[in-house]
């Protein structure tokens, strides 16, 4: 474990399921995060803190949660098709379209924060947005109760290991060991 800037630690990659999972948490606050945004604007407009919420949240979804979908898509679902999971194609297949959908919304929302948190504009679209935040509660709802523990049973060893220097390479961070 690594110790954050805030004080609590965080996975290492030596355990990438947990920092799979706890990638998860950060992406339900910043939904929470989003949420909170919509309900502001109409009272406040593009003020200080609404410009902050919606910093926090486009830098987020522009970076990490871009890494997070990269980590799935490209080792964690292929490691569970090639560990032949019971039912591991039908679940990449629905997992990655959810993971297209969440990104087309997100484009679609993007501009508008960005209008935010210049000021420029005082209203997010609403319909897109309560879209994206549903979907994406749905969806890290299901990972963390099937896949996840679907991959704990599943994956050897050397899985995991692939899985979490696949996951440092991508932020380039060393793995653990590595120093």
């Amino acid at each position: 474990m690594t110790a954050s800037l805030l004080g609590a630690a965080a996975p290492g990659f030596d355990r990438p399921l947990e920092v799979l999972e706890a990638c998860h948490g950060r992406i339900a606050r910043q939904c929470d995060t989003l949420e909170k945004l919509l309900a502001h604007l109409p009272a406040h407009g593009a003020d200080a803190q609404a410009q902050q919420a919606a910093r926090a949240v486009l830098a987020y979804f522009d970076t990490a949660a871009v890494h997070h979908h990269d980590d799935e898509e490209r080792n964690l679902f292929p490691l569970l098709e090639l560990a032949g999971a019971p039912g591991a194609c039908d679940l990449v297949e629905a997992l990655t379209l959810e993971h297209d959908e969440l990104a087309l919304l997100w484009r679609r929302l993007r501009f508008g924060l960005q209008q935010i948190e210049s000021g420029a504009a005082s209203l997010l679209d609403e319909a897109p947005a309560r879209r994206f935040i549903a979907l994406n509660r749905s969806h890290l709802e299901f990972e963390n109760t099937h896949v996840l523990p679907l991959a704990r049973e599943v994956l050897g060893a050397a899985e995991i290991e692939r899985l979490g220097r696949a996951m440092a390479a991508r932020r380039g961070v060393p793995f653990a060991g590595q120093l």
